[in-house]
């Protein structure tokens, strides 16, 4: 119990509430906040924060006045998939909604950027989680300018400040959300470029692990240090204190989700989740039902 306590208070150490000094450089993808630990016992850890995290999930359904928006960004192979099926795997299928973005379909090319992520924004009681995110626009769109063409903006609008401008954006666009009981917690996923390497041979050298690999992986991967610029500024830019960003180790696995499931378990605390209390009436109605039932057993 103290070791998984320890774990509970390690999230703190990745949050990033003010991003004006944020450096990528600074996060170590090794890092494991000198937490030891064999797989066995990480599994056990992370099997008992998903209990709890379930539990705090039926508090969020029957409360019905929040909603948790979980966004997980990364360079490829860093892990995403893996920590939101290990993370979120025991809790109620019914009340998460998990949403991939990949790239733009024609129809939501004629609408804004934000438009698909607002479409499926979770409802109040409910956890939606979105695997990549409104960010791709300041991130691979940054990458390959290119792309913004396909978006038919203005010409007029497409200046040297359009990524700031899409920073306050998307700052103006979450502190919204916030008020009005939707709460964001962002996490990138910082692998290291060693490890993307490692884990791309060995999707090519497992069979079942083919289909994982793409060639345009390692296009990606001739640019990593635009992308780590990407990554920095937009985290520089809309960290706050409502929408925070963990900047999560990811060359281990089993941390990496320790420290997510760590991070959602707190926001869902700090929310007081209670379960309705039943008013009197409520209560006579109650009791007079189970007397109901009860006498259908002495019949």
């Amino acid at each position: 119990m103290n070791q998984l306590k320890r774990v509970l208070s390690i999230a703190d150490q990745y949050r990033i509430n003010d991003g004006s000094k944020f450096r990528l450089k600074d996060v170590d993808p090794k890092d494991t906040a000198g937490l030891k630990t064999d797989k066995e016992e990480a599994n056990e850890l992370l099997d008992q924060s998903v209990k709890h995290l379930a539990e705090l999930q039926d508090k969020l359904y029957a409360d019905n006045r929040w909603a948790l928006l979980v966004i997980f960004q990364a360079m490829d192979a860093a892990g995403k998939d893996s920590t939101i099926k290990h993370v979120m795997s025991g809790l109620n299928p019914q009340g998460v909604d998990v949403h991939p973005f990949k790239v733009p379909s024609s129809e939501e090319l004629d609408h804004d950027y934000l438009w698909r992520s607002m479409r499926v924004l979770p409802e109040r009681g409910r956890i939606g989680i979105f695997n990549r995110s409104y960010y791709e626009e300041t991130l691979v769109v940054r990458v390959h300018p290119n792309l913004l063409a396909a978006e038919k903006l203005p010409e007029e609008l497409i200046t040297k400040d359009i990524w700031n401008q899409r920073f306050k954006d998307i700052r103006h666009f979450e502190r919204y959300l916030s008020n009005n009981g939707i709460v964001i917690r962002k996490f990138f996923l910082h692998v290291s470029r060693h490890e993307q390497k490692k884990r791309f041979l060995e999707r090519l050298e497992k069979p079942e692990k083919n289909w994982k690999f793409s060639a345009a992986d390692l296009k990606e991967r001739q640019l990593w240090n635009d992308y780590q610029h990407a990554y920095e500024d937009a985290i520089r830019n809309t960290a706050t204190i409502n929408a925070p960003w963990y900047a999560v180790p990811a060359d281990n696995k089993w941390f990496t989700r320790l420290v997510v499931a760590a991070a959602v378990t707190d926001t869902l605390r700090s929310l007081k989740l209670a379960y309705p209390t039943v008013p009197p009436e409520k209560k006579a109605e109650l009791e007079n039902a189970k007397r109901e039932l009860l006498k259908e057993e002495k019949k």
